[in-house]
C-alpha cells in the first residue's frame, strides 16, 4: 500500500492508501521524492467551478454542451507534476534504468506507475525544482510565441504565479528591453524584480495603466501577457498595451461578471486580444510548431538550467503534513504560496 492525496468530494481532501499495482511490460515504477500540485486548474476542479463539472467541450464542435447527466469527477487525485526514481521496470523498458532520476505528470503520491513514453528525464545535475516548473513553463512559452514578441518591445506581465515569473524570465531571453512586472502580492513581487523586471508595481496601490504609460512616454507596452486568471486584470491590461499593441490571454478565466468594458480604451487602441493555449492543436504556427516542440524546447532549456525557478517552487513542505499544508498554502491562503512543493 501507499499514500496519495485525493479529493473525495468538492472542497474536501484526505489521504487514501493505493493499492500496488501489477508493473506493465511498458511501464515503470517510481519512488517519488518531490512533487507538486496545479494551483490554478485544479482548485476549479476542487472548489467544483470548473466548466468540465457540467458540461463537456466538443471537438467536432468546438463548443461547450451540457452533460445529459451530472457526472461525478470524484474521487479527484490531486497533484500536478512529481520528480523520483525509477524502482522497477517493465521487460519492454530499454530506454530506461532502475535508479534513474525520472519526472512526470500525476498526483501527489509516493508512488508512480508510468508508461515509458510519458518519463522525462533529469539530466546529471538537474534542479529537481526546475523539473517541477516543466508544466507552467509551457503555457509561458506559448504565451511568448502567441504574442510574437520582438526583439526591443516593451513588456507587461500579469499575474507572477509561476506561470508569470516564467513568463517574465522569456520575455527578458527573447530580447524584451523593458519589462513591468504586475501582481497584488508583494513576494512574488520581490522576486520578479530579482529575475530582472524593471518595474514592479501593486495593482492594489497605484492606476496600474497610467504608471505604465507614464514609465513608456504614454506609449504603453507592445505586448502585455496576462497570466492572472482573474477577470478583472484583463480591463487593466488593455489600459497598459499601445495603440495597435497585443495582448495575449494565457490564464484561464473564471466567469466574467461585468469588469470589462471595451467600449474605453480597446475601442479607441484597437489592440490585438489573444487568447493563448499551449496545449491547443494545431498550434498558430504550425506545422512548424506543435504542442511536442513546445515540450521539448521547455525541457531542454529547464535541463540546461536556463530560467530560475528556485523561488518559484515556494514553500516546500513534508508530504506527512499535506492535508494540513495544501488546504493553508493552495486553499485557504494561495498568496503566501507560488507553486508548492513537496518532499517525500
Amino acid at each position: 500500500m501507499y499514500k496519495g492525496l485525493i479529493a473525495d468530494k468538492v472542497n474536501s481532501l484526505k489521504l487514501k492508501d493505493f493499492k500496488e499495482k501489477q508493473l506493465q511490460e511498458d511501464e515503470v515504477k517510481v519512488k517519488v521524492e518531490f512533487g507538486s500540485p496545479k494551483h490554478g486548474t485544479e482548485m476549479t476542479m476542487f472548489k467544483g467551478v470548473s466548466p468540465f463539472q457540467n458540461e463537456y467541450f466538443d471537438r467536432d464542435w468546438d463548443m461547450f454542451f451540457k452533460k445529459d447527466t451530472k457526472e461525478n469527477v470524484f474521487p479527484l487525485d490531486l497533484g500536478n507534476m512529481w520528480v523520483g526514481n525509477i524502482e522497477k521496470k517493465g521487460k519492454e523498458v530499454n530506454n530506461l534504468e532502475i535508479g534513474e532520476r525520472v519526472a512526470g505528470y500525476g498526483g501527489l503520491k509516493e508512488y508512480q506507475y508510468v508508461k515509458k513514453d510519458d518519463i522525462l528525464k533529469l539530466s546529471e545535475n538537474m534542479n529537481w525544482k526546475s523539473a517541477l516548473c516543466y508544466d507552467p513553463a509551457r503555457f509561458a512559452l506559448g504565451g511568448i510565441r502567441d504574442g510574437n514578441l520582438k526583439l526591443g518591445d516593451r513588456v507587461a506581465v500579469f499575474g507572477l504565479g509561476a506561470i508569470g515569473l516564467l513568463t517574465v524570465q522569456m520575455a527578458i531571453k527573447s530580447g524584451a528591453v523593458w519589462v513591468a512586472a504586475v501582481d497584488p502580492i508583494e513576494q512574488r513581487r520581490k522576486i520578479a524584480k530579482k529575475l530582472g523586471a524593471d518595474l514592479i508595481l501593486d495593482p492594489e496601490q497605484v492606476d496600474i495603466g497610467y504608471k505604465i504609460k507614464k514609465n513608456t512616454n504614454k506609449k504603453g507596452v507592445d505586448l502585455s501577457i496576462d497570466t492572472s486568471g482573474y477577470t478583472p486584470v484583463l480591463q487593466t491590461a488593455v489600459r497598459s498595451t499601445a495603440y495597435g499593441g497585443t495582448l495575449t490571454i494565457v490564464g484561464w478565466y473564471k466567469r466574467l461578471k461585468g469588469q470589462l468594458n471595451l467600449g474605453r480604451e480597446a475601442h479607441f487602441n484597437i489592440p490585438k486580444i489573444i487568447f493563448s493555449r499551449a496545449c491547443s492543436e494545431p498550434n498558430r504556427d504550425h506545422p512548424r510548431w506543435d504542442l511536442a516542440r513546445i515540450n521539448k524546447t521547455c525541457w531542454q532549456m529547464l535541463s540546461r538550467g536556463e530560467f530560475v525557478c528556485d523561488d518559484i517552487i515556494s514553500p516546500v513542505v513534508d508530504f506527512k503534513n499535506i492535508v494540513e499544508k495544501y488546504r493553508y498554502y493552495v486553499d485557504e491562503h494561495s498568496d503566501q504560496s507560488i507553486k508548492l512543493g513537496v518532499t517525500f
